[in-house]
């Protein structure tokens, strides 16, 4: 479940009753879960927790979807999806995949995602963006001259700044949903302590100490 609480349908503002209504096709999001792409969808329902946030958030999603952008669609999406999978957010990184292929990506190519650095099927702007979106989630904004001057040679200041903000966005989403363990990403930490058998007890170092005497 999320950290945070869901708004019901009853108690959420306006503008997320309209939404929920479309997402959910009238449901009740809390009491009957489920959207179309197959998620929970409590996104939305923690979400809705601060009006104004939620507000902001989905204008975000009509940012980059706006047909004021200049960035192509293709790699808005690289930038996005491999933002999910840079932050390991299993939510983002699975929505992206059916968003990438509905912009003309590949089977092999949204494989490709996780290895990109050793695949073969994207062209030079795609690899850069791929790069660049490393450089802004991995290295948080340490970005090496070549990597830019590679978006450069084929992208304006309008499209390089329209992508840095949408994937940084994406980036946050990423994040966020991590931290809040909304949607797929309602997971327990697979980092932990693997307990040694019982006769295995004692301490390694110690062990090697005693073989060196």
């Amino acid at each position: 479940m999320p950290r945070l609480h869901q708004v019901p349908k009853s108690e959420a503002h306006p503008n997320a009753q309209k939404l929920y209504e479309v997402i959910f096709e009238g449901r009740d999001p809390v009491a009957e879960p489920g959207t179309a792409t197959g998620s929970p969808g409590n996104w939305w329902t923690v979400f809705a927790n601060v009006p104004d946030c939620f507000d902001h958030t989905v204008q975000g999603f009509g940012f980059y979807r706006s047909r004021n952008r200049k960035v192509s669609h293709k790699l808005r999406e690289l930038g996005q999806i491999r933002a999910g999978y840079a932050v390991g957010s299993r939510f983002v990184f699975s929505q992206h995949c059916k968003a990438a292929r509905s912009v003309g990506f590949s089977e092999e190519q949204v494989a490709a995602i996780p290895s990109w650095s050793v695949a073969t099927c994207f062209s030079p702007i795609e690899r850069a963006v791929l790069a660049y979106t490393d450089a802004l989630v991995l290295e948080r904004g340490r970005v090496p001259d070549g990597v830019f001057e590679a978006l450069r040679a084929e992208l304006s200041d309008v499209e390089i700044l329209e992508l840095t903000y949408i994937t940084c966005t994406y980036a946050m989403h990423a994040t966020m949903s991590r931290a809040l363990r909304l949607e797929y990403d309602d997971v327990d930490d697979p980092i932990s302590e693997v307990p040694a058998p019982e006769q295995g007890s004692m301490d390694v170092m110690s062990m090697v100490d005693d073989a060196k005497r």
